[in-house]
């Protein structure tokens, strides 16, 4: 007998917010208990041993007995429900990792007309609450080796669209094309690409035939992309699980370590004829129980251990003139991987960058430990947290970040951020001109939910007793308890539920915070400002006290989350000395006059902040991320342009500049006269503190002119 290991992850809302406390209990297929335990703050359980056969057997391909021992998996945590995952695999010294996506409960009422003061509904009559106990229950098929794989390719002309890319999601069809019954499911790529490698072949084969293996998945699903093979027929999906049709994918399963840290790698790689831009149709078979005109995977093997290269096994079955490419086109990823490795010593702005990403990232991961740093230093706080970022996401631990960990962590991102968004365009959910007439409650979701969280969400600093909601659309436990202290707040019947009398308050009271104190734009564009509470008309300092001092210590510790540069501050209302500490790290850190005083400017730039931190706002202004030189084009040199000639106006020996989008010399000579004049260093380089500094003295310059 040997070992094998297996890593339990808990998450909901896709990758963006672990469930720790998880109660996690691991089960032979007889029935005994093996292991009771509990995910932590990030998800995960600790590393759990378990027996499973020899792996001596895993590797000949004659064998047809059973390579791998199974066991049942069961999650549970109160407000989700419990899954019960069956016949997960364990192979003998290798580690895998079984993501399991807990979803909310959601709560029926025996009498769901059953109301109170508040639900719109005069004929009240009670109604007992009731938990929908309808747990999950997902059940693992063996390994796809097993089973025939023999793709077969329709004879209808498909249809091709522009660009390679790789998607954020691909919809899988549980079943064969025809099969209406079967449920569509949607796959962020990667973890699709893992789980079909996971499912297709054994984590103890060689490198190289993993390798070539993922490359033909990769491949092949794009080419169902990127040929929109069934969404062109008027199917609702990119590819189905059925291996007559596709590729094997099995909903739920654990992936093997190995093989999700070599998909890290080589997930935007893909295979193609020299000379053309379309991913090659990859059509393979397993070699054993089903033959084809494609690859063999396990014919892969035998090839990989006489010495080829991935590519070299895949030209031995497809055209010689395969080659393996790199696409940087990743949906919903802004910043393309720098090149090179980031490590310690390193600096520059692509730190400054994935520093700031891992600050937010840490917020819903709160096990990833601060970055102290330096921004664009990348010191020992900042490799601790890169290590912990890739042990949470399953990656190798080495505090390096290649391309495997810029992706990923990009990725991360992009899903934290979303929680603040109401659709995938970025645009900010805001209220109506009229309350909505829903009635919501315990279950409930949808855009009237995001609201509610929006709203809430926005009145919470000035209300320290209502609680801090996510804006994810549903309303659970949390949703309820904010409204309750919210309805007790304001005097109303405090039941949880929004009814017409409730959405009448929640309205009247952001409006009142809001729109009576809203912080104009002035007319000259200025898109640097943002709605939050007006200035209060005096300037707060060391020894004052009140309510707009409580206030900017909750928006100051708020920002502190994410900018940890920031000082810490005690919300008691009392502008003491640590305050005062705290406003200067906050005007040094944003290029403001360090004085410690909360004056018009530092007021509107602390909202400004803070409502980018809290997702209620885009920095249209925001720094791209990379540094802008010589030669640079785009629209954000372009942005540099308008902005440096209309800093012109104000101070003449910044020389104006053509509007072009091409950083030539003209720009780097203002951009050298900007800095001069400043006191920034002379180098002619749109880095962040340059980039911030053109943003907020054009804002300066645009007040004082409207204040005469």
């Amino acid at each position: 007998m040997g070992r094998g290991f297996i890593t339990v992850n808990s998450q909901t809302a896709g990758e963006a917010l672990p469930v720790g406390g998880a109660h996690v209990m691991v089960f032979t297929k007889n029935g005994e208990k093996i292991y009771d335990t509990y995910t932590d703050g990030n998800g995960r359980t600790g590393v759990l041993a378990l027996y499973a056969p020899s792996a001596q057997i895993v590797t000949n391909e004659n064998y047809r007995g059973v390579a791998y021992e199974r066991y049942d998996v069961y999650v549970s945590k109160a407000g989700f429900k419990s899954i019960k995952v069956k016949n997960v695999e364990i192979i003998d010294s290798e580690r895998s990792i079984l993501p399991v996506v807990l979803h909310p409960l959601r709560l029926r009422r025996d009498n769901d007309d059953a109301g109170n003061a508040d639900n719109g509904n005069q004929n009240s009559t009670g109604g007992s609450l009731n938990i929908d106990d309808d747990n999950e229950e997902i059940d693992i098929p063996p390994i796809g080796l097993l089973m025939p794989t023999n793709q077969t390719q329709y004879t209808e002309p498909s249809r091709i669209i522009k660009d390679v890319y790789i998607p954020e999601y691909i919809t899988v069809h549980l079943g064969t094309p025809n099969n209406n019954a079967a449920r569509n499911v949607q796959v962020p790529f990667e973890e699709y690409i893992k789980n079909v490698a996971s499912s297709e072949v054994y984590p103890t084969w060689p490198l190289n035939a993993i390798l070539a293996n993922i490359h033909c998945q990769v491949t092949f699903a794009l080419n169902r992309i990127y040929t929109e093979w069934y969404r062109s027929r008027g199917y609702n999906f990119d590819i189905t699980n059925s291996t007559a049709y596709d590729q094997y994918f099995v909903e739920g399963r654990n992936i093997f370590e190995n093989i999700s840290q070599t998909v890290d790698q080589v997930f935007n790689v893909y295979a193609r004829r020299i000379g053309f831009r379309n991913p090659y149709f990859t059509q393979y078979c397993n070699g054993t129980t089903s033959v084809c005109s494609g690859l063999s995977q396990w014919g892969t093997v035998s090839l990989a251990e006489q010495g080829l290269e991935p590519v070299e096994i895949m030209q031995y079955y497809y055209d010689d003139d395969l080659e393996l490419v790199i696409t940087e086109n990743i949906s919903n990823i802004s910043e393309s991987y720098p090149g090179y490795a980031l490590k310690i010593g390193s600096m520059g702005d692509e730190v400054a960058l994935i520093q700031n990403y891992l600050r937010r990232i840490r917020i819903n991961y709160p096990l990833i430990p601060r970055i102290t740093d330096v921004d664009g230093v990348f010191g020992e706080s900042t490799d601790l947290a890169v290590k912990s970022f890739q042990t949470t996401f399953n990656m190798v631990s080495d505090g390096i970040i290649g391309r495997a960990t810029w992706y990923k962590i990009s990725f991360i991102y992009v899903s934290v951020i979303k929680l603040g968004e109401i659709d995938s365009e970025g645009e900010r959910v805001g209220i109506g001109l009229n309350p909505s007439s829903s009635v919501l409650r315990l279950g409930a979701t949808g855009a009237d939910v995001i609201e509610l969280q929006f709203i809430l969400d926005a009145i919470e600093p000035f209300y320290p007793s209502i609680p801090t909601v996510i804006k994810d659309g549903y309303f659970g436990y949390e949703v309820q308890n904010a409204v309750s202290e919210f309805q007790r707040t304001f005097g109303l019947y405090a039941d949880g539920v929004v009814g017409p009398a409730t959405w009448a308050m929640l309205y009247s009271v952001y409006k009142g915070i809001f729109e009576s104190g809203v912080v104009e734009i002035p007319d000259n564009g200025d898109t640097d400002m943002s709605e939050g509470p007006a200035y209060p008309g005096v300037a707060l300092r060391l020894g004052d006290n009140g309510a707009d001092v409580r206030l900017m210590q909750q928006y100051l510790s708020a920002i502190r989350l994410v900018y940890n540069s920031i000082l810490p501050a005690t919300a008691d209302g009392q502008f003491d000395k640590a305050t005062e500490n705290a406003v200067k790290s906050f005007q040094n850190e944003f290029v403001l006059d360090s004085d410690g005083v909360i004056g018009s400017q530092t007021w509107r730039e602390i909202v400004r902040v803070y409502n980018i931190v809290k997702g209620k706002q885009t920095e249209i202004f925001a720094y791209p991320g990379a540094a802008l030189r010589l030669w640079a084009t785009g629209p954000d040199v372009s942005t540099m342009q308008v902005v440096l000639n209309e800093l012109h106006k104000y101070y003449p020996e910044i020389p104006a500049t053509t509007i072009n989008g091409v950083f030539d010399e003209n720009l780097r000579t203002a951009v050298i006269a900007f800095q001069r004049l400043f006191g920034l260093e002379p180098d002619g380089i749109i880095g962040a503190v340059t980039w911030r500094r053109i943003i907020r003295e054009r804002s300066n310059a645009a007040n004082a002119a409207n204040a005469e």
